[in-house]
């Protein structure tokens, strides 16, 4: 079974980057019938609040992308330390003293003659009667996981294709700081052994540390997951970072975007594939598949994002709204508004058009009259209005918007709107004619 798993920071609200990283989680695993797992890497612990946690849950409820579990990297302490400890025993792991103004020091001067500026282990020289002495000192180690610098790593990516990276390139990364505290890099790979993680889909920054955390995956026996980097986004004028382009599920909720409008979008950005509207999120999975996404850059306008909501209302179909909808609204009264809407709040005030009262605006008088003493003498149908202006046509002569408008302005009291067709018969026959006077 495919297990994937998206696992934000919840130190903030989610943005498009991440949302579309979760999507395409939640799209893998759907598509083949597997399980989406939300992790909250909150071993920050000063910046991980409860409220954005609870902001990431919301976001994920808003956007239809239930997880099948949630874990907390809090909760799971423990079982870092006993793979720090079982790395240690193999000389995988090692404690290091360099304050921070010191480990910066030899960064500038490895650069400053032209040496790639990692770590030089020189903590791997300590004996353990230099660990005691500066203990005593006061200094407390950070924790490094050791690269096998005799070994490149090597793996068959699920957008980018065969990557390389030489071992003797890659720093020996911190995995626990001199506080105590955890970095991503262990836990991450603890998690995704522990819960049995398949695929991991993320953003190409990541591209390094999967080079590093494969080597932690064999260190610690186990079979890595399948990896996929996707393109970062841009927009109109730059490149997207994680903190630019942060607008994200609050903002388009306060304009109105409906969810699926944004899992369209960001489902097929960077894809092979065009952006369609859609009425369901499970309208995405059929033909879903990683090698859609290409390697370039995708563009991410907001901007795209109002359209495609209106144009996926135009699909949904009554059941897909109807809980979001005053229940006195039916599936017919839905067919026929529907087409003239932007946003879903628009509903209220077409329902008013046709359950009133309203203002009709009667500018022709003497034809209004005609019109309602034609009308008060056709049997009622769905077929109304067409009888009624045939039979006004008929009658008067008129034609075209000479013949529609005033009877439009008058039936709803607006110029524009859905097809009367469709709106007369919901009005009814008793409301119709009051509003011809």
């Amino acid at each position: 079974m495919i297990i994937t798993r998206f696992a934000p920071s919840p130190t903030g609200r989610l943005h498009a980057g991440n949302i579309r990283t979760a999507l395409v989680n939640w799209l893998l695993a759907r598509s083949a019938g597997g399980r989406f797992v939300l992790r909250l890497d909150d071993t920050d612990l000063a910046r991980s609040t409860a409220q954005s946690a609870q902001s990431i849950r919301d976001d994920l409820a808003w956007l239809g992308l239930t997880p099948d579990a949630e874990v907390k990297q809090s909760d799971r302490f423990a079982l870092y330390q006993a793979a720090l400890d079982r790395l240690a025993a193999q000389g995988r792991a090692y404690a290091c003293y360099e304050t921070p103004e010191e480990l910066e020091l030899k960064r500038r001067v490895a650069l400053s003659r032209g040496l790639p500026p990692i770590y030089d282990r020189a903590a791997l020289a300590l004996t353990e009667a230099d660990k005691a002495r500066l203990e005593a000192e006061g200094r407390r180690p950070h924790w490094r996981f050791r690269m096998d610098e005799t070994a490149d790593v090597e793996w068959q990516d699920g957008v980018r294709g065969p990557c390389h990276f030489p071992a003797g390139a890659l720093a020996d990364p911190v995995v626990r700081r001199a506080d105590g505290s955890w970095l991503y890099m262990l836990p991450s790979v603890v998690d995704d052994i522990d819960m049995g993680i398949t695929d991991i889909v993320r953003g190409e920054d990541h591209v390094t540390n999967s080079a590093v955390q494969l080597q932690m995956f064999a260190s610690l026996g186990a079979v890595p997951p399948r990896l996929a980097h996707m393109a970062l986004f841009t927009g109109k004028d730059a490149a997207l970072s994680k903190r630019l382009g942060s607008e994200g599920v609050e903002s388009w909720r306060e304009q109105g975007i409906e969810p699926v409008a944004v899992a369209a979008l960001l489902a097929r950005l960077g894809t092979s594939q065009p952006v369609e509207p859609v009425a369901r999120l499970a309208d995405l999975l059929p033909g879903f598949a990683l090698s859609h996404f290409g390697r370039a850059p995708a563009r991410f306008d907001p901007a795209d994002l109002a359209s495609l909501s209106a144009r996926c209302i135009h699909h949904m179909e009554h059941d897909d709204v109807a809980a979001r909808l005053p229940s006195s609204i039916g599936a017919g009264e839905w067919l026929a508004i529907r087409p003239n809407l932007t946003r879903l709040d628009e509903v209220a005030s077409w329902h008013a058009v046709i359950a009133g009262p309203i203002e009709a605006v009667i500018d022709e008088p003497d034809y209004i009259a005609a019109a309602r003493a034609v009308l008060a003498d056709l049997p009622w149908g769905d077929d109304i209005w067409s009888r009624l202006v045939e039979a006004l046509k008929a009658a008067t002569g008129r034609k075209g918007k000479a013949l529609f408008l005033p009877l439009r302005l008058a039936f709803t009291g607006q110029a524009q709107g859905p097809e009367m067709a469709a709106l007369l018969p919901l009005i009814g026959r008793d409301e119709a004619l009051r509003r011809l006077g």
